[in-house]
């Protein structure tokens, strides 16, 4: 069956705004006096900010009550959101950019998929503020991945059904997610080991020859 869209999660796949996360994430532990490195930081991968909270406060020896935990998952999106702002289109590769323009050349929608609330304004820095036919992200949906609500509320938006898009992820709750929702899924990065793919993607610019395929 051939793909009529495709709906991209945004960290890691379009940018990266890892280094930020990580950044942000860090400040807030140090300041709790947690211990926190590249290695916690790999758990929180596609996974809401509260969850990821959470995660992060599992090394700590004081329980904190729902208020305070609110305020430092805001606290953390203040440091990042500053983070953010380092961002421009330089942070938008070649690459992802001709390789958009391509399948949207082919007639594919085209949208994201992305828990992340800070979506529209990451794409806004990055200079595809516009560009996608839809956008589902965290400030629409109820429950993060690996729950398929982001990316069936993206299908809605195109107006397809699931079995007629293409997940493209780099995290395995994100290909959890996808599967679990009915879509086929193309892993880039750590994604792109996980047994549920159903491509395996050595680069971007490999969704070209999949749709072509296709």
């Amino acid at each position: 069956m051939q793909y009529k869209g495709i709906i991209f999660d945004l960290d890691g796949v379009i940018c990266s705004t890892d280094q930020y996360h990580f950044e942000a994430w860090k400040a807030l532990a140090d300041e709790l006096g947690i211990p926190f490195d590249t290695r916690d930081n790999d758990h929180l991968r596609g996974v809401s900010r509260m969850e990821s909270l959470n995660i992060v406060l599992e090394k700590s020896k004081t329980q904190y009550s729902q208020s305070e935990k609110e305020y430092m998952a805001e606290e953390k999106n203040r440091i990042y959101r500053r983070l953010l702002c380092q961002m421009g289109p330089q942070d938008l590769s070649e690459e992802v950019r001709t390789t958009l323009d391509t399948l949207r050349a082919k007639g594919l929608k085209l949208a994201i998929g992305s828990s992340s609330k800070n979506a529209p304004f990451i794409l806004e820095r990055i200079g595809l503020g516009t560009y996608f036919d839809a956008i589902s992200d965290g400030n629409g949906i109820t429950h993060s991945k690996p729950d398929p609500e982001v990316f069936l509320k993206a299908a809605n938006m195109l107006g397809l059904r699931p079995e007629l898009c293409l997940v493209v992820e780099d995290a395995h709750a994100g290909v959890e997610a996808a599967r679990a929702g009915g879509f086929n899924c193309a892993g880039l990065g750590a994604a792109a080991e996980d047994a549920r793919t159903t491509w395996k993607l050595k680069t971007f610019a490999d969704l070209r020859d999949i749709c072509e395929a296709e």
